[in-house]
């Protein structure tokens, strides 16, 4: 079909591919993992990622200058035999996603609470933290 649904949310990805024969299922499937949302929650933003088929131990999330990064990878073989031990069916996967988000320089690990249940990955952090400014302290002089 040459002519993209413009109802999907992906109309600009689906444009060319069939143009260059790249599976549209691909593409979907792709966009599917880490759908995202945002929202504010009083003085907080709360982050819920989903995550559909991942464990706890699969997901990593860093802190580097501001910048929150969620990582999740995720290993699978599947194999089939028959009753001689040869193989009817020998399957692998291997996928590994990746997300970025902009939180602040001044939010440590301390001020971020996250959870996973269900395949809901949930982080809450502050909005906006100001930077600690050290207090004046005067030495004594006897």
């Amino acid at each position: 079909m040459l002519m993209p649904s413009i109802f999907d949310n992906n109309f600009v990805d689906h444009f060319f591919d069939d143009v260059f024969t790249v599976p549209s299922g691909y593409r979907r499937a792709e966009n599917s993992v880490m759908r995202t949302d945002i929202r504010e929650v009083g003085e907080d933003y709360e982050l819920a990622m989903e995550l559909p088929g991942y464990r706890k131990e699969d997901i990593h999330a860093e802190l580097k200058d501001g910048v929150l990064t969620i990582a999740a990878e995720h290993k699978e073989e599947n194999e089939e035999k028959d009753q001689k031990g040869n193989f009817i069916r020998r399957e692998r996967y291997s996928g590994k996603c990746q997300r970025s988000f902009q939180v602040g320089k001044y939010i440590t690990e301390e001020d971020i609470h996250a959870a996973f249940k269900d395949g809901i990955l949930t982080l809450r952090f502050p909005k906006e933290k100001k930077p600690v400014v050290e207090e004046k302290k005067y030495i004594a002089i006897q």
